[in-house]
């Protein structure tokens, strides 16, 4: 019902817009309208995401799409103006995913209900229905509400499952049967869940279990319909350079893409090289092989940081970051069975934990969430990805160059090594989107141009990561573009100030930065430099 009133409310609307609109609370409110229209209608519980549901929804969407359109913002602050841009982001998002994406019709995976994690992103990442269970937020043990609460979303999977039956039509082979694991994964996580509760012949249980019995149901399903699934799974270059450009905003091509990031492999491949050679004469580092070990590793890699931070004006210390890196310093595992991130996790944490600035940004859009309604919240489509990512991943070799590792010569190379890995499963994922390889050749790119072979390790690792770089297009580059875009607004900030005869610093450029929010970097380039381009 909600839904039809907003379509009849749009409706009244048409005529409300014959003269360009200038006034900024009306886009905030168009917003609002905007994201919840956004959000599909609730039928038996669960969001419709059938195809006469998004037939019936067009005109309502072009409605919302002329009214944006209509906005004069010529005379706008440039915050303001990111701000239209982003909700036209978004909308150009809604249009790609109803045209080419498609999650709802070609990847099983949309359908995983159950989450036993936060993302270290503002939302989760790649496609995620409307309607997901994030265990994680329960405390334990349950209240009365919450128990009721968690009965109630665990009702509605096997509802859901059915009806994503019926929408699962396409033919994106490699998205099906790998995102067969997805609902393994989901199996085990309610027998997690069953065993964390920890009840007993309690009525919740047979919630559970009747969760179970149709996520098994549903494997089987995707088991015996993959035999016919045949076509390609990756969107094509002319789609993939369409969605970087018009939904997440960055200002290049799949094929300026692939030099960069070829550029960057190469790039962080000589670095280890030369970084190897100047450290020849010193001892190796060695990982901690006891829980004691990991234990004063992870201590003093969290002191390190946050004292670099402060102590050499980084960026402005805020008082939740110490404790938003301490809930993820990471947890001992025994050598045979590390992978990737946590091979240099257990040598030296800090290029990791720099990495971890993502639990900064997720910490204030918490404690002080930016006053822009449009910012406030995590961005849909994951279009927050060269922003967080790209940031995430820049700081290591800033911080590094900054003067992090003056006291750890060795841990370089993990930095190094790190970045290397980025460009190689972001270079995989290309060629992936492109047809141009499987999902499999993507990830032997991945491993082969990983050094030290630390990719070898782990194949469940591997598998995630280039299955949600297939799902999200445009994730799995991100890390590098991203980092790019941010090495590039330093050096556009530091030309302007040196223009007006004044000094730039870090700590007030990552001020700038981060104060922006979780955008696009492109946009935060804007508004750094006040200066839309």
């Amino acid at each position: 019902m909600k839904k039809f009133l907003i379509i009849i409310l749009l409706s009244s609307c048409t005529n409300n817009y014959t003269q360009k609109n200038s006034n900024y609370d009306d886009l905030i409110a168009l917003f609002k309208e905007w994201r919840s229209f956004e959000e599909p209608e609730l039928i038996d519980g669960v969001h419709d995401y059938s195809p006469q549901s998004f037939a019936k929804r067009k005109p309502a969407y072009k409605i919302l799409r002329d009214r944006l359109e209509n906005f004069d913002i010529s005379s706008w602050s440039v915050s303001n103006q990111i701000d239209w841009h982003i909700v036209l982001a978004e909308m150009n998002g809604y249009d790609f995913n109803d045209r080419v994406l498609k999650p709802w019709v070609r990847d099983p995976a949309f359908y995983q209900s159950v989450w036993m994690y936060q993302s270290d992103v503002p939302g989760h990442e790649g496609p995620t229905n409307h309607g997901v269970l994030e265990f994680w937020m329960y405390d334990l043990p349950l209240s009365v509400n919450d128990k009721e609460k968690l009965k109630s979303e665990l009702n509605l999977i096997p509802i859901f499952l059915e009806k994503a039956k019926k929408n699962l039509t396409g033919n994106a082979r490699e998205l099906w049967i790998a995102g067969i694991e997805n609902f393994r994964q989901q199996k085990d996580n309610l027998l997690i869940i069953k065993n964390k509760l920890g009840y007993d012949k309690d009525e919740i249980n047979n919630t559970i279990q009747n969760a179970v019995e149709s996520t098994n149901k549903f494997i089987e399903w995707l088991e015996i319909e993959s035999d016919n699934k045949t076509g390609p799974s990756g969107i094509g270059k002319e789609n993939y350079t369409w969605y970087q450009q018009n939904v997440h905003l960055l200002p290049m091509t799949w094929e300026d893409e692939v030099r960069l990031l070829q550029r960057e492999l190469d790039r962080s491949w000589s670095s280890l090289m030369l970084e190897e050679h100047n450290n020849r004469e010193l001892p190796e580092l060695m990982a901690a092989n006891t829980e004691e070990e990991f234990e004063i590793l992870t201590e003093n890699g969290v002191n390190r940081f946050i004292k670099f931070i402060k102590e050499k004006d980084i960026m402005p210390f805020k008082e939740n970051m110490e404790p938003a890196l301490r809930e993820h310093m990471g947890k001992f595992v025994p050598s045979e069975d590390r992978n990737f991130f946590n091979i240099g996790l257990h040598i030296d944490p800090l290029p990791l934990y720099s990495h971890f600035v993502h639990w900064f940004d997720l910490a204030e859009m918490r404690d002080n969430p930016h006053p822009s309604p449009i910012r406030e919240g995590a961005l849909l489509y994951n279009i927050f990805d060269t922003k967080n990512e790209g940031y995430a991943t820049g700081v290591e070799e800033m911080f590094m160059h900054a003067g992090l590792y003056n006291d750890s010569p060795r841990s370089r190379e993990i930095v190094w090594i790190m970045i290397a890995q980025r460009a190689a499963r972001g270079l995989g994922s290309l060629y992936a989107h492109a047809n141009e390889m499987s999902m499999e050749d993507a990830g032997g790119v991945h491993v082969k141009w990983t050094p030290r072979k630390w990719m070898n390790r782990e194949p469940h690792l591997l598998k995630f990561e280039q299955h949600l770089y297939l799902r999200q297009p445009g994730y799995g580059t991100s890390y590098i573009t991203g980092k790019y875009f941010l090495e590039k607004i330093v050096t556009d900030y530091a030309e302007k100030l040196e223009k007006e005869n004044k000094k730039f610093t870090l700590k007030d450029f990552f001020k700038k930065f981060n104060d922006a929010g979780n955008i696009p970097i492109k946009l935060a380039r804007w508004e750094i430099l006040n200066k839309i381009d």
